[in-house]
């Protein structure tokens, strides 16, 4: 026979699950989406508490799973040290957003569509303020292609000058990766353009009310599209993937560049260039010079946050100038790229994850650069 959840049941239900929500810092909006969608006549009210986890299982929006307060208002989304998988879904790179007291900024939006709304889940988990800006630090497909996932947010989607044009080229390629490489994960994934750049001889400041971030556009480094964003409440520098922690470097862009844009912001005391106050809304900008404000911590593209950011930008000058110096070596006594392959900073095996999978590819797209140095 049938039992029928009483009222007194269902208030205790409910009352349950936001506790529950509470503790694991849930959207409780998606999570009685849910809950009110199950139908309340099964056998006995235990299994409806059944129904109930899995209905938390299946929302994916806790915000302990992997979410960092970095600081007051910023939000670290830490991906994991491997390579694309369907186990993983992609999520190999860190992604997050800063809060301010009248919007938010989303900073970089995964490798899918999936990705790009456990992200905006996590969000709403935290605020309901307006997400006005979603920033793409550069083309790669962990970075940029879940931002499809905030249309209905309707954000001003800004990045680098060279942005658009390296994401029009890699369209086609970087789809039909990922859905080789994540299946199911990949679907209703799309690529967004930005509707706003920022050049290389001037940044942007964007105000997310009581809270100013700085946007700086680099030469060719780790790519030709390198975007980095300075909150300067926190002084937090977001390189994104001009600098990685733990996780081998990857070379899209140009060695020498990559090179010369770490030694200047090794040598800097602080952040400090000539922005373009926009208000995107309107038409009104003016161009100044913002004061030099000291960098508290550093988010890299991959690994953790780190505070002694000197040290891990030296760290990973030191791989990338061993590479360089290797090679040269090699070109100089007639040496072919293969022999490079086989023999250029093997030494530094033991000091990068994902160091097989990468390296090879490193030396290669090094000596082609240099060989005409």
């Amino acid at each position: 026979m049938k039992q029928v959840i009483t009222t007194r049941q269902h208030g205790m239900f409910i009352n349950f699950g936001k506790i529950y929500a509470n503790l694991l810092q849930l959207d409780t909006s998606l999570l009685f989406q849910k809950i009110l969608n199950i139908q309340y006549s099964s056998a006995c009210f235990s299994q409806s508490w059944i129904v109930l986890l899995l209905a938390l299982s299946s929302t994916g929006v806790a915000a302990g799973e992997d979410l960092q307060k970095i600081a007051p208002g910023i939000y670290l989304w830490l991906g994991v040290h491997e390579d694309f998988s369907r186990s993983n879904k992609g999520r190999i790179a860190n992604t997050g957003f800063i809060v301010g007291s009248e919007r938010v900024a989303v900073i970089d939006t995964g490798s899918s569509f999936q990705q790009g709304l456990r992200l905006r889940e996590h969000i709403r988990a935290v605020t309901d303020l307006p997400i006005a800006y979603v920033i793409l630090t550069h083309m790669h497909p962990d970075h940029a292609l879940g931002t499809a996932a905030f249309n209905e947010d309707n954000p001003t989607v800004i990045g680098h000058q060279n942005l658009a044009d390296a994401l029009a080229r890699r369209k086609t390629t970087y789809l039909n990766n990922m859905k080789r490489l994540l299946g199911d994960s990949s679907e209703h994934t799309q690529l967004v353009m930005p509707s706003h750049s920022v050049s290389v001889t001037q940044g942007m400041r964007l105000d997310l009310g009581d809270r100013w971030l700085e946007l700086k556009a680099y030469p060719t480094a780790h790519t030709n599209n390198d975007l980095s964003v300075f909150d300067t409440q926190s002084g937090t520098l977001w390189l994104s993937d001009l600098l990685f922690v733990e996780r081998i470097p990857v070379m899209d862009g140009s060695l020498l560049g990559w090179l010369k844009v770490m030694d200047g912001l090794i040598a800097s005391n602080c952040h400090n260039l000539t922005i373009e106050n926009r208000d995107l809304s309107t038409t009104r900008h003016n161009q100044n010079q913002q004061p030099c404000q000291p960098i508290s911590q550093v988010v890299p593209g991959h690994g953790p946050v780190v505070t002694a950011w000197r040290s891990a930008l030296a760290t990973q000058r030191r791989y990338l100038d061993l590479i360089a110096n290797q090679i040269r070596q090699i070109i100089s006594e007639g040496g072919t790229i293969a022999q490079a392959v086989e023999t250029v900073g093997l030494e530094e095996e033991g000091n990068w994850l994902l160091f097989n999978e990468y390296h090879g590819r490193n030396v290669t797209a090094a000596f082609a650069e240099l060989e005409w140095e």
